[in-house]
């Protein structure tokens, strides 16, 4: 049985975690999840693409109470490298995602979040690592990526969970909205996205991911690049001549 929904309409994908009551993460979720974000890097119908949660709950995080059995030699290895690559499939991917998180998003939940390139969250939402609680350690690394250095710690140390308009106030999120408008503020905001050149917006991403840790002279220098690339595209031109003519741009993606 799928534990993920999928809807596909005017190039943007809603891929919603789908697995009651909280959306935990066993190994089925993880790889079905992984199997379809590798579809949209060849997917021309997807543009964009909004990841959130039924019900109430993003996601609680790794499944506690039907975990694997590790005792198998390469097992717990194995587990391992996907919870890994579950997480790359979403910041590697060519096509710009955006989190609407709708509920709780611990753990996992949070590590997914972390990987998407926009986040959106309803007043409903709050975040955490509360895997000190169950003695378990989160995912810090990625937590620290978009989260103050004491908050994380605080986190992970502690188990705080942080509410939406808290990171909000802090700048880690673009919007904490009323939970009715959550989907609607998203889903306006996936089809601005959409209605971009297809190849600019995968450049974008590209630059975006690979120079964030590369000195400020490497980094501008592979934005560089990729500018040039598309400064030849197919695109580039059509900008172009939809500017002089006053009309919408049709692109192609190439």
């Amino acid at each position: 049985m799928s534990l993920i929904k999928l809807e596909v309409a005017d190039y943007v994908a809603v891929v919603t975690l789908n697995n009651p009551p909280v959306n935990a993460q066993p190994m089925e979720l993880i790889q079905e999840l992984i199997a379809i974000f590798d579809t949209f890097n060849d997917r021309d119908d997807v543009r964009c693409v909004v990841l959130t949660g039924a019900g109430k709950c993003f996601s609680a995080g790794a499944e506690l109470k039907n975990r694997m059995d590790l005792s198998a030699p390469g097992a717990r290895w194995a587990r391992n490298r996907w919870v890994r690559e579950v997480g790359y499939c979403i910041a590697d991917n060519s096509k710009p995602t955006i989190a609407a998180v709708n509920g709780p998003a611990l753990g996992a939940g949070l590590g997914l979040v972390s990987a998407c390139d926009i986040i959106v969250a309803s007043e409903r939402a709050v975040f955490g690592l509360p895997e000190v609680d169950v003695g378990l350690m989160g995912g810090g690394k990625h937590a620290a990526r978009i989260l103050p250095h004491s908050l994380a710690r605080r986190m992970m140390l502690t188990g705080y969970r942080a509410p939406a308009a808290e990171l909000y106030r802090r700048g880690v999120i673009e919007a904490c909205l009323p939970h009715d408008e959550l989907m609607p503020f998203v889903m306006e905001m996936a089809a601005n996205i959409a209605s971009k050149s297809p190849l600019a917006t995968r450049l974008a991403k590209d630059s975006m991911r690979t120079i964030e840790n590369m000195t400020l002279r490497d980094g501008y220098i592979y934005e560089q690049g990729n500018t040039a690339k598309l400064a030849q595209s197919e695109d580039a031109k059509e900008a172009v001549a939809a500017f002089v003519e006053k009309r919408k741009p049709v692109f192609q993606g190439r």
